[in-house]
């Protein structure tokens, strides 16, 4: 199943982690020098929900976002 809120779109985003070592300039030392750099995702607070969809209750992916902004409807 894609990682894709129903409402919103909302999908794993890309991003990188810096690994860094030494002591910065203004602290004394030479710089602060990248050692490496891994791939990385941001993923989505998605969560299940029984939600009312054209008058019919239906289980979907929806991220918190939407939820808190109320623009599903929960079925009872």
């Amino acid at each position: 199943m894609a990682r894709i809120c129903a409402v919103c779109g909302k999908h794993p985003a890309a991003g990188r982690r810096i690994k860094r070592r030494g002591l910065a300039k203004k602290k004394g030392g030479v710089g602060r020098r990248i050692t490496g750099v891994a791939k990385r995702r941001f993923m989505p607070n998605l969560q299940h929900v029984r939600a009312l969809i054209k008058g019919k209750s239906k289980r979907i992916l929806v991220c918190v976002a939407c939820l808190k902004a109320g623009k599903i409807t929960k079925a009872a």
